[in-house]
């Protein structure tokens, strides 16, 4: 019974917000919104029903902090639980108890699931690094971040302020 409960309080562990996380995952969707041409989506489960996802080390859901399509309304009548449509680009946000290892590894799942860009989002250290590979990316920290897969240009100030 202990076990059991050590489990269930790890697990809500990781999964609590923070502070920074809340914040730099709010600005990164406000201006990726605001570049007009893409919907943004917070915390969207995608079907990953096509790859064993124990060969990644990620856990029995895909679900990036932000991704992004082309500009989509809702869905109506009916809601989509998982999206079976890849996202262009996959955001994930550096928590408190979350390694870079463990982003990575979702990485290698997005890629192979046939998103274009992932980016890895360090909120302590300020970083931003953009992968159109995981062997390929570039590491931003001020200017602009660039994402030349997807044409994308974004304030760095803005994302951490």
């Amino acid at each position: 019974m202990n076990e059991l409960l050590a489990d269930v309080e790890t697990e809500e562990s990781v999964e609590m917000g923070s502070h920074n996380h809340a914040m730099v995952q709010t600005n990164l969707g406000f201006l990726l919104k605001r570049l007009g041409k893409y919907s943004v989506f917070t915390e969207l489960s995608l079907d990953s029903s096509g790859i064993d996802l124990k060969q990644f080390n990620v856990r029995d859901e895909v679900k990036p902090d932000l991704c992004l399509y082309a500009k989509r309304s809702l869905s109506r009548p009916f809601d989509i639980l998982k999206m079976a449509e890849m996202p262009f680009l996959a955001v994930e946000i550096l928590s408190p108890r979350q390694g870079v290892q463990d982003i990575l590894e979702k990485f290698a799942a997005y890629f192979v699931l046939g998103v274009k860009s992932c980016w890895l989002v360090d909120p302590i250290t300020a970083i931003v690094a953009v992968y159109s590979a995981l062997d390929q990316h570039k590491i931003y920290s001020d200017g602009e971040v660039i994402d030349e897969t997807l044409d994308i240009r974004l304030p760095f100030a803005e994302i951490f302020e």
